[in-house]
């Protein structure tokens, strides 16, 4: 029982790009009994909302419980209000606290652990481990207590770090692929040993490992258009990793007990595309939205030649010794150098799969030349009419399939952070070298990362155990609902910023 005497800890598993047709496939031809469990005696749903125009802040506005037009984070390499400046995101959001961060008036003990897209939150009982063994690292990992960390990689050793690797050949896919069941091996191990040293009230644990093998073993599934034959072990490769953290997680709730309430969420998924980096550069730049004073911005030939020529994961060891700054500076004059501003009314965020689109607007840009208001507005009904008009030559259909305008989407003046515009493209089984536009074609090239997955923006939502009163597949739910949600299953009050709502369905 927990401190309120009613019922055990409210456990939530944050499975990290775990998709949700899988999950559901996996779990129906039960490889996945600890979440078919969850299905049988509880509730499941999709999620779904105004959070989904981009992979990056989901995690985010799930755990907090605020929107982007609340928190303004949107991506991993964003623009810095006020300036044309890139800079890298440590992905702390100060306004956008896990929901957890308000359980510290409670005394209710929390465990979190290498919860994605968050870091420890101060002055709430317990223990808290941030990036042990994340997905693409924003920041060094830490803990709180502080001497947790150095104390867990004594014990058991140093994180495995294992990454995915675009380009890889099957033995480099083979590594990853031991390697991975060895990362969740150890994470359970850690998770066991943390929660059999105290009682908590709430568990979260994050699980990234579905990520990397969602892009790394894409390729071999029958999922893919066109599989790589004799892929041997590698075809099931994603199922074993669901498997594992089921396993795992399965292993958690054994240990906690049968009173505990079970939660388990995704974020998104993973579907299969390439890059559109290019076209949505030569998009504003030819049809006239990002103006250029001389030609610039294109990385020069012997440069581009030399880091073609270095394998990715020393060019991964370079980079992490480099600081953000660097990144950031190089980034800025990469896409922005030479730009005329002045003559500038639209221009790109550079993102590998969706479209970041921000307009050059007075009073918020630097040097902003688009009035708010009637301007601005005409300005979006132009962009997103050429939006429209593109077609993907090799298909013969429009190469976009959505458009978001911000200030619609969120019901908001125009963001200081956010882009303007999300869009996104048709995703392909193929790199799209050409699209077309009645005044312009748009070319693209190989680019370095060619990766031939992305994200498929829906998460999954299932949970069961003594708080859950509902049963069955619920309509969609709001990402924002999640956080609101377990504060209720918790006895707390909560926060009037919190913008999702708690399922009358699932709580009686």
């Amino acid at each position: 029982m927990n401190q309120t005497g009613e019922r055990g800890p409210l456990v939530l598993l944050a499975f990290d790009a775990g998709d949700a047709g899988l999950i559901e496939q996996w779990a129906d031809e039960g490889y996945l009994p600890t979440i078919k469990g969850l299905l049988e005696r509880g509730v499941q749903s999709r999620l779904t909302g105004s959070e989904f125009v981009s992979e990056n802040g989901i995690w985010v506005s799930l755990l907090s419980g605020l929107s982007r037009a609340q928190h303004g984070y949107y991506y991993w390499r964003p623009l810095k209000p006020g300036t044309y400046e890139l800079e890298l995101s440590d992905q702390r959001v100060d306004d956008a606290v896990p929901f957890w961060g308000h359980l510290g008036d409670s005394r209710m003990r929390v465990a979190a652990i290498d919860v994605p897209e968050a870091h420890c939150t101060t002055g709430v009982p317990g223990v808290q481990v941030a990036n042990w063994s994340p997905h693409n690292a924003r920041f060094a990992g830490y803990s709180v207590p502080s001497s947790l960390f150095a104390d867990l990689r004594r014990q058991f050793g140093s994180p495995l770090g294992v990454e995915e690797l675009v380009g890889g050949t099957v033995d480099d896919d083979e590594r990853i692929y031991t390697g991975l069941l060895k990362q969740i091996e150890q994470k359970a191990v850690i998770c066991r040993h943390l929660l059999s040293r105290d009682h908590y009230d709430l568990v979260v644990i994050g699980f990234h490992e579905a990520h990397i093998a969602g892009h790394q073993f894409w390729k071999y599934s029958d999922r893919a258009s066109a599989p790589v034959p004799n892929g041997g072990r590698l075809k099931h490769a994603t199922r074993d990793v669901y498997q594992a953290i089921d396993h795992m997680f399965g292993r958690v709730l054994d240990q906690l007990g049968q009173d505990s309430t079970a939660i388990v969420v995704s974020n998104m998924g993973i579907q299969e595309d390439y890059p559109n980096l290019e076209l949505t550069r030569a998009f504003c730049r030819q049809l006239g939205y990002h103006q250029m004073q001389q030609p610039a911005g294109s990385e020069p030939a012997a440069p581009r030649l030399i880091r073609r020529m270095i394998p990715q994961s020393w060019q991964r060891a370079i980079s992490d010794r480099l600081p953000d700054g660097f990144h950031g500076r190089m980034l800025t004059r990469e896409w922005f150098g030479g730009t005329d501003w002045p003559a500038t009314t639209l221009f790109p965020i550079p993102s590998y799969f969706l479209g970041l689109l921000r307009v050059n607007l007075r009073g918020r840009e630097p040097q902003g030349v688009v009035e708010p208001g009637a301007e601005y507005r005409k300005l979006l009904d132009r962009v997103e009419d050429d939006l429209k008009q593109l077609i993907d030559p090799k298909s013969g259909q429009p190469a976009v399939r959505y458009i978001a305008r911000t200030v619609d989407l969120y019901r908001t003046e125009p963001h200081r952070s956010l882009p303007d515009i999300f869009f996104d493209w048709v995703p392909a089984s193929y790199p799209k070298r050409r699209i077309e536009h009645p005044r312009a074609v748009f070319e693209q090239k190989d680019l370095f990362f060619n990766r031939d997955t992305r994200h498929d923006l829906r998460g999954f939502f299932a949970a069961a155990g003594p708080g859950i009163s509902g049963r069955g597949r619920l309509p969609n739910l709001s990402v924002l609902d999640v956080a609101p949600t377990c504060l209720r299953l918790m006895g707390q009050p909560i926060p009037e910023a919190m913008q999702g709502a708690v399922p009358s369905q699932m709580l009686g």
